[in-house]
């Protein structure tokens, strides 16, 4: 039977809360409903309090049982990484880098990245951590990650080494419902749109901390406006097709590749001296960097030049 701080009683109680009752829960575990009875009572008996509020329907955790809950993820979190830290040592060989990255930026870069890395160092196994620019950043300096994926280096902590490399620009989606929206045009002109009305709209836009949230609130604080936001999401697909679906006005890199729809939505280009990416590649200034990590860096420098050239022979 599972001790009170075992991680199994995480699975019995992720169970109990799916199914809301102890018939239906035991036979997704493919344990006897007695035995989970018997096992739920014991933790009880041995924390002096109730786990399970047996008068709801359907189960529910108690207040003390919510508090036990989250001891036990937090015990398989640190259980999780104690093995990875392992890991390290039982493989002395087998170097891992770990990498953080925003989502939305991630699927962008490391596809120009990771494979060919692999293909220098097989040897090596990467670790994501995908998160806001500004935990990232923290993590970093406190030695959780190795590198940094980001743009617009000049916006992040000091204390960090930063490689960047290249310019991209920004480009609105102006959908079918938005006032500026043009029929029949599959792209609008630059600068013939002012940049007040466009940022005026319902806009979808990512969530404060990331990088390119950190240039939209700058144009905000510029141009004395208090953005209209119809949501936010981290993920750069989401943003797209909900714009492109009618819910508001989105601006997105360059490198983020849009049909023209004409009957749907414009394009519209925005001048990089207003807004522009700069993408980088950061890690602490006291580490001493590996051969293989000097790699990774050089293949994020030189494969990302290649990506933003190609993308400036496209026409927008």
């Amino acid at each position: 039977m599972p001790k009170t701080n075992s991680v199994n009683m995480l699975r019995f109680l992720d169970a109990l809360l799916k199914h809301g009752n102890f018939t239906r829960a035991a036979k997704d575990l493919y344990i006897s409903q007695p035995y989970l009875t018997q096992t739920i009572q014991t933790a009880e008996k041995e924390l002096g309090l109730a786990i399970i509020d047996r008068d709801a329907t359907p189960l529910t955790l108690t207040p003390g049982g919510r508090l036990y809950y989250q001891h036990l993820t937090a015990l398989e979190n640190e259980t999780t990484q104690f093995q990875k830290q392992l890991k390290h040592y039982a493989h002395p060989d087998k170097q891992v880098i770990k990498i953080g990255v925003l989502s939305s930026l991630g699927y962008y870069l490391l596809p120009l990245v990771l494979p060919a890395y692999q293909r220098v160092h097989p040897e090596s196994r990467i670790e994501l951590v995908e998160d806001i620019s500004e935990r990232n950043e923290q993590r970093l300096l406190h030695g959780e990650l190795d590198f940094l994926l980001g743009q617009n280096p000049e916006t992040i902590a000091p204390g960090l080494t930063i490689h960047d490399r290249g310019r991209d620009g920004y480009y609105a989606v102006i959908p079918a419902s938005s006032r500026l929206y043009r029929a029949e045009h599959a792209y609008l002109n630059p600068g013939t749109v002012p940049i007040e009305r466009l940022l005026a709209e319902p806009l979808i836009v990512s969530p404060q901390g990331s990088s390119i949230r950190r240039q939209l609130d700058y144009l905000f604080s510029k141009y004395h406006l208090t953005p209209n936001i119809a949501v936010e999401s981290t993920n750069t697909l989401t943003i797209t097709k909900l714009a492109q679906a009618g819910m508001g006005v989105t601006l997105l890199p360059d490198s983020v590749h849009v049909q023209p729809d004409a009957e749907r939505y414009n394009l519209y280009p925005l001048p990089e001296d207003l807004i522009a990416l700069n993408y980088f590649i950061a890690f602490p200034m006291t580490k001493t960097l590996t051969p293989a990590e000097k790699d990774l860096v050089t293949i994020f420098l030189t494969n990302l030049e290649s990506s933003l050239a190609a993308n400036s022979s496209i026409p927008s």
